[in-house]
């Protein structure tokens, strides 16, 4: 996932999206602790994705304060 293209998303999008990847980085940890997930580099990916969204939104957030 690209910043560039959160950034042509709404804050309702941007929400939805952060709620789906914190759910996915929550199974993948349920998975990791069974033992059913094997794709450890997956973990860093969502992470990382989760970052780039709040980024994003915290951008747009404060852009619409100071107009």
């Amino acid at each position: 996932m690209k910043a560039a293209e959160l950034r042509e998303k709404t804050i309702d999008e941007l929400s939805d999206d952060l709620l789906k990847l914190k759910q996915e980085l929550f199974n993948i940890r349920f998975q990791l602790v069974s033992g059913a997930f094997t794709n450890t580099a997956r973990i860093r990916v969502v992470r990382r994705d989760v970052a780039r969204v709040k980024t994003v939104l915290q951008e747009k957030r404060t852009g619409e304060e100071a107009a």
